[in-house]
């Protein structure tokens, strides 16, 4: 498989609303350091502007982000802004908000329902928009219900701060509750082949059948999660790169994207190969036998 010539086209494309996009999109978390957060050392500037760049002439058109993706040195909307603005018309940032981290990186108390506007307000001031496309409220464990965050957003809505709604780290009876209140287009969770989880996975066949787009993240991560890709890779998924020629993140990605035509993937890098890697895996097409290879795996380690 030559990675250099496959854009993100190849993947297909999914609606987030009314807004259409290439399934193999951007994650930019780790855009600003060798590992996520203040983990590793802060990325070079120039390099990730440049892959930013590249991913946009590879065909991505969906960049997912927030305001508390930040190393020491590096903050991804900042970088998302300099790369790229002014926005190509096509260009969808979806953001997200919830979690808070004080200006020295350490994870502060998350976000009360009325605290949410002064967190849209600053990925605004970041990303350099008079309106954000798409909003995720991130679920924090200490709220189990996600109606009065929910809610707040949904006011920033119909204020014109935001177009679309979705939520993430939530179960089907969260997408329930906020659907009650205004309109969900995207579910974000953590899901992965080597990661079995029976909550996330009836969240993939509910939104499936509601034409709600599911974004998983560390899809290629898997356990290594804010640390970034693993490379604990079992030989099911190895056997099937090699008949793909791909490598095992390939793989891990393609995987996914074959949960649904409405899955779509946001793989994060700041290396400009593995970039052009991840945009190619939107083209491998898995057999029945491969897949159920795949599954079989995933199934016993649950």
């Amino acid at each position: 498989m030559d990675s250099q010539t496959i854009t993100a086209a190849a993947a297909g494309t999914f609606e987030l609303g009314d807004l259409p996009v290439h399934r193999i999109g951007f994650g930019a978390m780790r855009l600003t350091g060798s590992a996520a957060f203040h983990h590793g050392t802060p990325s070079d500037r120039e390099r990730s502007i440049a892959v930013l760049r590249r991913a946009v002439e590879l065909g991505v058109n969906h960049i997912d982000t927030a305001a508390f993706y930040f190393s020491s040195l590096r903050s991804a909307n900042e970088l998302i802004n300099s790369a790229l603005a002014p926005y190509p018309d096509d260009l969808v940032i979806v953001t997200k908000v919830g979690p808070y981290r004080a200006y020295d990186g350490e994870w502060a108390t998350s976000a009360r329902p009325e605290d949410l506007r002064g967190h849209v307000e600053e990925n605004l001031r970041q990303l350099g928009r008079d309106h954000l496309d798409v909003v995720n409220l991130r679920r924090m464990p200490r709220y189990d219900s996600v109606a009065e965050h929910f809610g707040a957003l949904a006011e920033l809505r119909e204020a014109g701060l935001i177009r679309h709604l979705g939520i993430s780290n939530v179960t089907a009876r969260h997408l329930a509750e906020a659907q009650a209140i205004a309109p969900v287009i995207c579910v974000q969770n953590r899901y992965a082949l080597d990661r079995p989880d029976p909550d996330s996975d009836e969240l993939v066949r509910v939104c499936g059948e509601q034409g709600i787009a599911f974004v998983p993240f560390y899809a290629v991560a898997g356990e290594a999660g804010e640390q970034g890709a693993t490379t604990d890779h079992d030989e099911d998924v190895r056997a099937v790169a090699r008949a793909h020629g791909a490598s095992p993140a390939q793989i891990r990605i393609a995987w996914a994207l074959h949960q649904g035509p409405h899955v779509l993937a946001i793989p994060g890098t700041g290396n400009p190969d593995h970039l052009t890697q991840n945009v190619a895996a939107g083209a491998i097409r898995l057999t029945d036998e491969e897949l159920k290879r795949l599954d079989s795996r995933r199934h016993e380690a649950g």
